[in-house]
């Protein structure tokens, strides 16, 4: 640990404090959206323009970062994130909100391919598994600690925007002072869509799924906290406890996945996390009850990525899971494009606690077609399966392939390992 925070600590810090500034992004541009009289569908729209620039900016990235180098583009995608955080206050008008949103998402995708390439570099194989099980831990942290800053300012001011862009300004600070040479950027093989789902038709139908249910809890979450009548104190805690839960239980999680079917683990947890959100809104009305719902909602979305991810991976070859990767990134953008627009629709028309209802349809959706994929295919077993790789929803395809490496150099080695014991065992016998 002392190694990486070593020669890590500046990328971390930077990490940290742009997450700070993208957690209180959507937090507080739902109070403040609220303030203005923007309704549900409204904020919908506006919330949606993240993940849209989301989607672009992964393939925009990549040839950006070829062109003008890994600093460059840091630097200049950073200054106009910050540039777009004091836009929001000045012109406080919902496409003028919306267009700002897409730009951020742009620049955010692009500034996470950029730091995530410089964290790979920085990292050896010896300290791999521990430098990404910190950075999932920094963003996490990042995010949660955002929802308290919340509580520092008057929402309807500027001066919680002007924090935003100010953390975002320091953030590239010391990344750009103190990390190593750049290191050199490489595209990822290409797998067609089509190609992608003949290999796991689960991984593909979840991970969209799973998208409209990444958008509602990080675009939605607050807006729905906001329609509830929630002070600034209680909605910041609401929106903490679902990535308190994506914290929680992702590691837990992961090793079940390791031990079992992930197909059935897949199956379980989506519809007891759907049935436990459908049962928790008779009791909406209860704080508790609601901090619980979020929990469980986090707690079973945010390790459920990895694990869609893994359960792909274990129908590929080593070669071309940074591929297929890709292509369930893309597929988690598009769904998250489409879910803010449907649960901002559904909370207007039918009222706010659509919002959970419209996550537990999402789950128990994965869970009966993980259900139905059952009936046609058999589960690989455990011997043929790939180790489970712990990354964040908003992680990029660079990250996800560092982990995927990760993971299978660590089995390989078990599995060695295990080798060694069992040719000991027999000589000793």
């Amino acid at each position: 640990m002392a190694y990486i925070f070593s020669n890590a600590w500046a990328l971390l810090l930077g990490m940290m404090l742009l997450m700070l500034g993208n957690g209180l992004q959507g937090t507080l541009l739902a109070v403040r959206g609220d303030l203005e009289g923007f309704d549900a569908t409204t904020m919908s729209v506006i919330m949606t323009g993240y993940f849209l620039g989301f989607i672009i900016g992964s393939k925009m990235a990549p040839g950006l970062i070829r062109r003008v180098g890994h600093v460059r583009s840091f630097a200049a995608l950073a200054s106009l994130i910050s540039a777009a955080f004091i836009l929001y206050p000045a012109v406080p008008d919902p496409a003028v909100w919306t267009i700002l949103r897409i730009i951020v998402g742009i620049c955010f995708s692009g500034v996470y391919v950029v730091a995530e390439s410089w964290l790979n570099d920085i990292a050896t194989n010896e300290t791999r598994g521990q430098t990404l099980s910190t950075y999932l831990i920094v963003q996490m942290a990042g995010i949660i600690a955002a929802q308290a800053i919340v509580n520092f300012a008057d929402p309807s001011g500027y001066a919680l925007f002007v924090v935003m862009s100010v953390l975002v300004s320091i953030s590239f600070a010391p990344i750009l002072l103190s990390v190593s040479a750049a290191p050199v950027f490489e595209a990822t093989k290409r797998m067609s869509l089509r190609e992608l789902f003949q290999v796991s038709p689960l991984g593909c139908v979840g991970t969209f799924l799973l998208g409209g249910v990444f958008a509602a809890q990080f675009g939605m979450g607050a807006v729905y906290a906001t329609a509830k009548g929630l002070s600034v104190a209680d909605l910041s805690l609401f929106v903490s406890m679902t990535y308190l839960g994506g914290l929680v239980l992702q590691y837990p999680l992961g090793y079940f996945s390791d031990h079992m079917d992930r197909r059935l683990l897949i199956i379980l947890i989506t519809g007891a996390g759907g049935a436990v959100l459908l049962i928790g809104l008779s009791f909406s009305d209860n704080f508790a009850v609601l901090l619980t719902l979020a929990f469980v909602m986090g707690g079973v979305a945010n390790p459920l990525y990895s694990l869609l991810i893994a359960y792909t991976n274990d129908y590929l070859n080593a070669e071309d899971m940074p591929a297929a990767s890709s292509g369930l990134i893309f597929l988690t953008g598009v769904g998250s494009v489409l879910g803010p627009v449907s649960v901002g629709y559904l909370m207007t028309t039918f009222g706010a606690d659509m919002y959970f209802v419209f996550i537990a349809a999402l789950l128990l959706a994965i869970s009966a077609y993980g259900f139905f994929r059952m009936t046609q295919r058999a589960a690989p077993t455990a011997d043929d399966t790939n180790a489970y790789a712990a990354v964040a929803p908003q992680a990029t395809a660079v990250l996800v392939e560092v982990a995927q490496e990760y993971a299978i150099d660590l089995a390989d080695d078990e599995e060695a390992t295990d080798a060694g014991d069992d040719k000991n065992a027999q000589e000793n016998s």
